[in-house]
């Protein structure tokens, strides 16, 4: 199977070959009222018996989710073709294409008022009817009467000309009926749907389904290409995704303030500095250029439809060395590098080994992700290693304080230095239940409260995510500050020096 996914943001391009699956997820977009979706079906092409086509269905539905996204309205129907419903309360639209007389038929489930506009046909049905309006002929109308009767002559034609261009395109049971062309064994149709009202408004799902595939010993498969627009008044941003410019230039804002906090401290306490003080602060200034660029590239997205690459380019190159330095800092910091030793345990450089590479990997796939369309089988694949790759990362980074941690608790009862040690011990224990929390936060509890909220309130999970990284930065730069009576900055004592504060 091969796969071609072009992403240009809110206009998304998506062309899939020999394609398997019975169910794929287009999209998801959050509408606020008057928002519009159009869709642009082109080249669906098939590949099996003629017969298997005309008995089983095919087709798009567009579902409103509950709440957040989590369950959509179809969700309990991935397992019997949704296309094939009976009947049904909850808000739902299908698009059925009918191959034999070359029609698509939309059908309504649940009470809603959107708009669905595209090019309508007569249907081919036998008892089909078409109501006209009852309108004397303008040749019968006297010369000698008032002009304006003419007139009205001619407005009751065109009305009764447009009442029967609706129903032609209408079946029997009202549902509407669309045009699917056929041009060298290919078929081609689109559709528009705006949102009318606020009581419309929400996250909606656009899904393809490919039903037949299902049948068993079946090698049936299609090939398709899909473009998507989606807009609402204010640009082509989601609903749940407008205020990310103005969030990120924000916190970036907070984060170069930050920055250069810690580099005035660094510069006061000049004699107290290590090396990994200065990593501190490059980390802190990575993450402000990286917030800065990710700002720019939405608001591109949002006037243009699509970022622009050199832009998006710089985002991405800024948030790969951000997620590196991170857990290279995080690390440093957890093993005592630079503080206390210079040289680090061969079982300390294994850490770093397995975190590295796989944080290169951990961006590569989040670079995939964000260049590639949600209905590619890529998308999902990536997705997955994504979420695997980070919690094996989150999880390394715990081990190098855990040994530092292990270490003290010995040292404290062998080398005569208790007092020390047990200070040290007591800030690597606060540290690492910063990390855990941090981890916990970000990776858990915010996600959970994404999928919670309203679709208009989401982007509040990456607004919890960017607060609760500068508040874990500034905690970390707290603790490990260079001063002189910060207890992990105090080197060990030679055994004369002890003597010495004894006489």
């Amino acid at each position: 199977m091969v796969l071609v996914g072009c992403c240009a943001a809110r206009i998304h391009k998506l062309t899939l070959k020999n394609e398997r699956r019975s169910v794929i997820h287009l999209n998801s977009f959050g509408f606020y009222a008057n928002g519009t979706l159009d869709v642009n079906m082109k080249n669906l092409t098939l590949t099996g018996e003629t017969m298997d086509f005309e008995e089983q269905p095919i087709g798009f539905s567009l579902s409103k989710s509950r709440v957040g996204g989590v369950m959509s309205y179809t969700a309990e129907e991935f397992d019997a073709c949704v296309l094939t419903k009976p009947s049904g309360t909850e808000p739902l639209v299908l698009f059925l294409i009918h191959f034999k007389d070359s029609s698509v038929q939309v059908k309504r489930y649940g009470d809603q008022k959107n708009v669905i506009t595209g090019r309508t046909k007569t249907p081919a049905l036998k008892d089909a009817t078409v109501k006209s309006v009852d309108q004397p002929k303008q040749d019968d109308v006297p010369a000698s009467q008032p002009k304006q009767v003419a007139n009205k002559v001619g407005d009751q034609s065109k009305a009764g000309e447009n009442a029967t261009r609706v129903e032609k395109g209408r079946s029997q049971d009202g549902d509407l009926i669309l045009v699917l062309q056929k041009i060298n064994n290919s078929y081609n149709f689109s559709f528009q749907i705006k949102i009318v009202s606020q009581s419309e408004e929400g996250l909606y799902n656009l899904n393809f389904h490919h039903c037949f595939s299902k049948l068993p010993d079946k090698e049936n498969s299609f090939s398709i290409d899909i473009e998507i627009t989606e807009r609402n008044p204010g640009g082509f941003l989601s609903a749940a995704e407008m205020p990310l410019p103005l969030l990120y230039i924000s916190m970036s804002g907070f984060f170069f303030a930050a920055a250069l906090l810690w580099v005035h401290v660094l510069v006061k306490h000049r004699f107290n500095v290590f090396k990994i003080h200065w990593l501190m602060a490059a980390l802190a200034f990575t993450k402000s250029i990286s917030l800065i660029f990710h700002s720019i590239n939405y608001h591109f997205i949002n006037t243009e439809g699509h970022p622009i690459e050199g832009w998006a380019v710089m985002y991405y190159i800024t948030h790969l060395l951000k997620g590196a330095l991170l857990f290279i800092t995080l690390a440093l910091i957890g093993t005592g590098w630079a503080f206390v030793k210079y040289i680090l345990s061969d079982k300390e450089k294994k850490i770093f080994m397995i975190v590295i590479p796989l944080q290169v990997l951990a961006n590569v796939a989040y670079i995939i992700i964000e260049s590639t369309e949600e209905g590619t089988s890529e998308y999902a694949l990536w997705k997955e290693i994504l979420f695997l790759v980070d919690l094996i990362c989150c999880g390394a980074i715990l081990f190098p304080v855990v040994w530092s941690i292990r270490h003290l608790q010995e040292a404290s009862s062998t080398d005569g230095k208790a007092v020390m040690n047990l200070a040290k011990l007591k800030l690597f224990r606060h540290y690492y239940v910063m990390i855990v929390c941090y981890i916990y936060f970000t990776r858990i509890i915010a996600i959970l409260l994404k999928v919670t909220v309203p679709f208009q309130w989401q982007w509040f999970y990456e607004l919890m995510v960017e607060v609760s990284t500068l508040v874990f930065f500034v905690l970390t730069g707290y603790k490990f500050r260079p001063a002189s009576n910060n207890p992990y900055l105090q080197l060990p004592l030679d055994e004369e020096d002890v003597e010495m504060d004894e006489v």
